[in-house]
């Protein structure tokens, strides 16, 4: 990653004001059914992958005091929702490690983006039978861009998916169970799994 990122610095004439990662993978994770290949897949994917651009643009930012950071989580990572348990996981952590980045580099001018996506129509959702408030990629594209430009903590859409994930983070727990037991029985289409 760090010799991609010099030469696309080459290549352009100079270092990366934005940098996003935005490289992902959702596979179904069933606690009855689990596969630790899977879960490697999403965890080297969804976290590895966004720390290794991280660690490769990161200190050409610091030391300009200049440039911004963006990750693309997921509402997903608000709470730990059945039968995606891994990808709940592995966006809960990029949560978290962006948000502490941004503190710790807000004091040396560099921005950190945390855009948490409801669904979003796209080659890795068409295996889910069914998607709430779903958007298509061009509008979800044009939101992400225009929060970037003004430089947002945090990107978050669609509103009322967004205003649902955080409420359930309050849900006591015994409640919550109830609440998202029928998403353990949810049905998907396999013959869309990507792997």
């Amino acid at each position: 990653m760090r010799d991609a990122v010099r030469s696309g610095e080459s290549q352009l004439g100079g270092p990366f004001d934005l940098a996003v990662a935005n490289a992902g993978i959702g596979i179904p994770s069933f606690a009855f059914e689990f596969n630790v290949d899977d879960a490697e897949q999403m965890v080297r994917v969804n976290i590895l992958g966004m720390m290794y651009l991280f660690d490769a643009v990161i200190p050409s930012m610091i030391e300009r005091r200049a440039g911004r950071f963006a990750g693309v989580a997921s509402l997903a990572g608000h709470r730990g929702l059945p039968s995606s348990s891994v990808y709940s996981a592995t966006k809960a952590a990029m949560q978290s490690f962006l948000e502490a980045s941004r503190i710790e580099l807000k004091p040396l001018d560099v921005g950190v983006t945390i855009i948490n996506p409801g669904f979003v129509a796209t080659p890795m959702t068409e295996k889910n039978k069914s998607m709430p408030f779903l958007w298509q990629a061009p509008r979800a594209a044009k939101y992400i861009a225009d929060g970037l430009e003004r430089g947002k903590a945090v990107i978050e859409f669609p509103l009322p998916m967004s205003i649902l994930t955080r409420t359930l983070r309050f849900v006591p727990r015994a409640l919550f169970d109830r609440m998202t037991v029928v998403y353990a029985k949810r049905k998907i289409d396999r013959s869309k799994l990507r792997r």
